[in-house]
């Protein structure tokens, strides 16, 4: 079954990351060794086909083989590396209204709200049923005219073997409007658009409906940061890109993205990639000249 999931990706996917005709859909097909990548992964499961990709953020590390879904459930600032290449990937992107609508049409009553907010990324195996949807879903690329009639469908089929996963509970959570897990979900999104802001924890509590110790603890069983920390992540990789572009200077763009200090930005920069920060971005847009592909978020 995985070898035909991963015979599909080969067909469809062009780039080491693609979008494709399918609604939700992403492929991601990596044949040689790559350095670890800084990416922001927004909700979406991972099925792995082929090769291991491992995952940190924080104190969060996840490991996904062949036969393995890695689920993604807040906008997330992760470091992903590729263990074991080639690398075969087929990725929905989570929206909440068809997992809903799905809950309403089975009566499924998802659980009340937890006390903590679980993990914000969480591994499991696929069964072969879900296997066989996902390939199938990834098979309708080559029939562009059932797109349309049957993607949804088969999204469906996909999100029912979900629910009867171990990944189920996770998703029910997900679903809900004011579960804890949500909650820290609308959490990370607002201080995403606000990442350049001087934020305060009790501001980010206020937000969160919550005191500013059990944000705290809840923000950090999801995500293995802190609020604070999570903000740290966002501006230095929204700093990362700058550099790499080449538009500005580091302490252009350091200010642009919330730092006050250059100092600081530099010691949290080298901190997190290993090197300064305009001595990373001249490494990487080497790398990125000799057309060496990067890891992506599917």
């Amino acid at each position: 079954m995985l070898d035909r999931l991963v015979a599909a990706v080969d067909r469809h996917c062009v780039t080491p990351g693609t979008d494709t005709a399918v609604p939700r859909l992403s492929l991601a097909s990596v044949d040689e060794p790559v350095e670890p990548a800084h990416l922001l992964y927004e909700p979406m499961i991972c099925f792995v086909a082929a090769g291991t990709k491992r995952t940190a953020a924080g104190e969060l590390i996840r490991v996904a083989r062949p036969g393995e879904m890695l689920l993604t459930t807040i906008d997330l600032p992760v470091t992903a590396d590729l263990e074991q290449v080639p690398y075969r990937s087929a990725s929905l992107h989570l929206d909440g209204e068809p997992l809903t609508e799905l809950l309403l049409e089975l009566a499924d009553t998802p659980p009340s709200a937890t006390p903590s907010a679980a993990p914000a990324q969480v591994a499991a195996p696929m069964s072969p049923e879900l296997a066989d949807a996902v390939t199938r879903w990834v098979e309708l690329l080559d029939t562009p005219e059932d797109i349309r009639p049957l993607a949804a469908r088969v999204e469906s089929e996909i999100l029912y073997r979900l629910l009867r996963s171990s990944l189920g509970p996770v998703l029910r959570q997900w679903s809900l409007a004011d579960s804890t897990a949500t909650r820290v979900r609308e959490v990370a999104r607002w201080i995403r658009a606000r990442y350049t802001e001087p934020l305060s924890i009790d501001e980010i509590a206020a937000v969160a409906h919550m005191s500013p110790a059990g944000l705290h603890r809840h923000f950090k069983a999801a995500t293995g940061m802190s609020p604070l920390r999570y903000q740290k992540h966002l501006r230095l990789q929204e700093a990362r890109r700058r550099l790499i572009a080449g538009d500005a200077s580091a302490a252009q763009i350091a200010q642009a993205v919330g730092y006050v200090s250059p100092t600081q930005f530099n010691r949290e920069y080298r901190s997190t990639y290993g090197l300064p920060p305009v001595q990373d971005a001249a490494r990487l847009r080497a790398r990125l000249t000799r057309a060496t592909p990067a890891p992506t978020g599917s």
